[in-house]
């Protein structure tokens, strides 16, 4: 019954959100959130996103001045601050790092907001059952576990590429380390792979400032990365702060007008 009526709810304020405002006109951004999470972003109302539950999150057009608050930000907006490219990329300009800001809001009532709720809602597939089998934890939600199960599927035709394909862990809640906010990892949409050939900033400098000046380091072949691409992940090897044995789900940064 609670199913039913979120259902006809969210059938409810798609209707009358479309008839008071053409979808056209609505930022480029908010439009990227809807026909990325259709699931749970039903609607706008002009100022603020409108779930499926009736909550609403507002919506402005990033206006945070410099990095460390960009990171620490609770403006929706600000996580299109940085362009995330699709493809090869190199010289990344200090603190470009698209993708590292998130909006906790949003994925806590996509995902769950605590461990316990992100759990009901995970599932297991079996990753890249041919050169690696393992088997490994991603919600359900959003259909994160379909888009893993088809880059599993892709990367499993390319035997080439088997020392880097085994998993160092999906889901986990847990905060990244020097912050206080919560890794992608918490909400079952993120995968590692590959620690040994993996650089990350953390490790090469031995430190948690985000002010410190890093030299790019990548050893994950770019057919990987363009494979998750292809199905809505996004790595964190296109970060100046690389991480480059991460992947997470984030279409809203892949879809392009």
């Amino acid at each position: 019954m609670k199913f039913r009526i979120s259902f006809f709810f969210a059938v409810y304020l798609m209707v009358s959100i479309a008839i008071a405002q053409d979808i056209s006109q609505y930022p480029v951004e908010v439009k990227r959130l809807l026909m990325a999470y259709p699931e749970t972003i039903v609607g706008y109302d002009g100022t603020s996103i409108i779930l499926y539950n009736g909550t609403k999150i507002a919506y402005t057009k990033g206006t945070s001045a410099n990095h460390t608050d960009l990171l620490n930000s609770t403006n929706l907006g600000d996580i299109f601050a940085y362009e995330y490219k699709r493809g090869l990329v190199k010289d990344i300009p200090k603190n470009y790092d698209p993708g590292r800001i998130r909006s906790d809001k949003l994925l806590k009532i996509m995902y769950g907001s605590t461990s316990e709720e992100v759990q009901k809602n995970l599932t297991t597939i079996i990753w890249c059952p041919m050169l690696v089998n393992q088997k490994l934890r991603v919600t359900k939600v959003n259909g994160v576990d379909k888009q893993l199960q088809k880059i599993s599927d892709e990367l499993d035709q390319h035997p080439e590429l088997k020392d880097y394909l085994t998993s160092s862990g999906t889901f986990n809640w847990r905060k990244i380390r020097g912050t206080d906010r919560l890794s992608s990892h918490s909400f079952g949409t993120a995968i590692d792979i590959s620690v040994k050939y993996s650089n990350y900033w953390q490790w090469d400098c031995r430190c948690t400032s985000e002010d410190v000046d890093l030299n790019y380091k990548n050893k994950i072949p770019q057919l990987i990365v363009d494979i998750f691409e292809k199905h809505g992940f996004i790595w964190g090897g296109k970060w100046y702060h690389y991480d480059t044995m991460h992947f997470e789900y984030r279409p809203e940064l892949l879809i392009m007008e």
